[in-house]
């Protein structure tokens, strides 16, 4: 079973951290829907459809960074993840006709930047009660 802390001392930072990725995914949908168009925003490739993209995912991981309850947690592990597949799959396909989103290099490494934050922020982002934190250390100190 894996041992994912609750009530980290860090959470507030892995909060933040979250955050900011929302709201940097927020600007570049923002700037990349005036800019539009194949144009690089940020120093980045993108195209419409994938500023609409980082628009709508920047608001969804901001609301669940504010709202917190452990919905922060879940809606970070998901993005995270779906950002490593959509990373993956436009560096696989950046030189034919099937990058559709009109990722380069550089969107690429920021996308997995953005991805890798946000799994580390659901990782070490989890809040219980006090029983359940003890419970869940004892359980990975006696491996059950």
């Amino acid at each position: 079973m894996a041992h994912t802390p609750i009530n980290h001392p860090l959470r507030p930072l892995y909060r933040a951290l979250s955050a900011l990725v929302g709201i940097y995914l927020i600007v570049f949908g923002v700037v990349g829907f005036i800019v539009s168009a194949g144009d690089r925003v940020l120093g980045q490739g993108a195209n419409l459809l994938w500023s609409v993209v980082s628009l709508v995912v920047g608001v969804i991981v901001l609301v669940a960074t504010v709202v917190g309850r452990n919905v922060d947690v879940k809606v970070d592990q998901f993005v995270g993840w779906g950002l490593v597949a959509v990373g993956t799959f436009e560096l696989a396909v950046s030189r034919t006709d099937a990058n559709f989103l009109d990722f380069t290099v550089s969107t690429v490494v920021v996308t997995y930047l953005c991805a890798l934050i946000l799994i580390l922020a659901s990782l070490y982002g989890k809040v219980g009660t006090a029983e359940d934190a003890r419970a869940e250390e004892a359980a990975a100190h006696y491996g059950s």
